[in-house]
């Protein structure tokens, strides 16, 4: 009789077992439905109303954060209701299935559709063609040449592509390697400063500064204007201050391939602030008495920098390093602003622009748009393996 009990006992367990977990797959399949099916709709009448912009706007910002947030509502509730075993599980649906709608239609379906417009030629596929159905075309629609991977040999066999690969290179081994190493040099020198406060403030300044807006100062800095009139490039009015006649200073853009080291300048004078601050936390973390036992046993001040500090954090280096290598790879204004990718200085994005927009070849535009992407998927693993193993989750 115990034993039918206990057997009675454990099929309702399974049974329990059973249910629960439909239960989590109905709301972890319904809840991100819901959020897409909201997100669709606000989507297409932002996009297609004729109605008065203040009524657009008012729908955005009622789409955008009213609607999830009443989604959140009813179904927190509905999930507060459960016995308390369930709803501690399918809680974590309730916040996590709207994001992964989000994620879905803004990231994960715009690189399916980029790849596949990178399979056909330069109009890509016809309007009203769903590349969600990729073996089907409507009727009365008449097909775009399909032209498999023709898109991608055209990408790595054009001169100016293989440019963009050297370019793309040169910004990562000297802009990210420059960012960090004046990064980690002024968190160093600014935690043993009496003004370190001012100091890192004016370092992390830069950061404020759009990318743009950071190229067009650095324009400025080389401007140069007929001797006799006012300088308001930096370089020329310190040259004419100190005696001398102004210079062409802007004829540098056009010497490749050193022109795009100046452009790198730019980006390591942005993100040496961001850098700073990592690094500049990392290092408080060290332990006090760690260093003083180094001194102790007389190691010097670079000894104890490159020997314990550097050690120490190199998990922080790592991870920043990795960051920068990421945004290089992807970097496209500061390029655009100085230069517009002339002179030798077009990189894998402006090329992506040029393509895309310029020449109106869609499917060649897209190919380099799925190459930067498998480009930077690597490092971006990479990088989230270094945030685990710091137990950054």
């Amino acid at each position: 009789m115990a034993q039918l009990d206990s057997g009675g006992e454990h099929s309702a367990s399974a049974g329990s077992r059973a249910l629960a977990w439909l239960v989590r797959l109905f709301l972890a399949i319904i809840i991100p439905l819901i959020a897409f099916v909201v997100l669709y709709w606000g989507f297409i009448f932002l996009r297609d109303s004729d109605a008065p912009k203040w009524v657009i706007t008012l729908v955005a910002i009622v789409w955008g954060v009213g609607g999830f947030a009443v989604l959140y509502w009813v179904f927190n509730g509905i999930v507060e209701k459960l016995p308390k075993p369930w709803s501690g599980r399918l809680l974590p649906f309730v916040f996590v299935g709207p994001a992964m709608a989000i994620l879905t239609w803004y990231l994960a379906l715009p690189v399916y559709r980029t790849f596949w417009l990178s399979l056909f030629a330069r109009d890509g596929y016809p309007p009203g063609f769903s590349p969600f159905l990729p073996w089907t075309w409507p009727a009365g629609i008449q097909s775009s040449e399909f032209v498999g991977l023709s898109n991608y040999v055209t990408t790595f066999t054009e001169p100016l592509f293989q440019i963009a690969i050297r370019n793309n290179i040169m910004w990562i081994v000297f802009g990210s390697t420059l960012s960090v190493v004046f990064g980690l040099l002024v968190a160093v020198l600014a935690d043993r400063s009496k003004f370190e406060r001012v100091s890192k403030s004016l370092i992390f300044l830069p950061m404020a500064i759009s990318f743009v807006g950071a190229g067009v100062i650095w324009r400025f800095m080389y401007v140069v204007r007929p001797e006799g009139t006012p300088q308001i490039g930096l370089m020329n009015a310190v040259t004419v201050a100190l005696g001398g006649t102004p210079h062409p200073w802007d004829k540098w853009v056009e010497i490749a391939p050193w022109n795009n080291l100046f452009l790198i300048i730019i980006v390591v004078w942005l993100q040496a602030g961001f850098a700073m601050v990592l690094f500049s936390a990392a290092l408080k973390g060290i332990s006090e008495e760690l260093l003083e036992a180094g001194r102790i046993d007389g190691a010097t001040e670079v000894q104890i920098f490159f020997k314990i500090m550097i050690p120490t954090i190199m998990g922080t280096i790592i991870t920043v390093w990795t960051t920068i290598v990421i945004f290089t790879l992807k970097i496209f204004d500061v390029v655009w602003v100085m230069t517009g990718g002339q002179f030798g200085t077009h990189v894998i994005a402006t090329l992506f622009y040029r393509q895309s927009f310029t020449a109106r070849n869609a499917g060649v535009g897209s190919a380099i748009a799925i190459v930067l992407l498998a480009a930077v998927i690597p490092v971006l693993i990479y990088n989230l393996r270094q945030f685990r193993e710091q137990e950054s989750f």
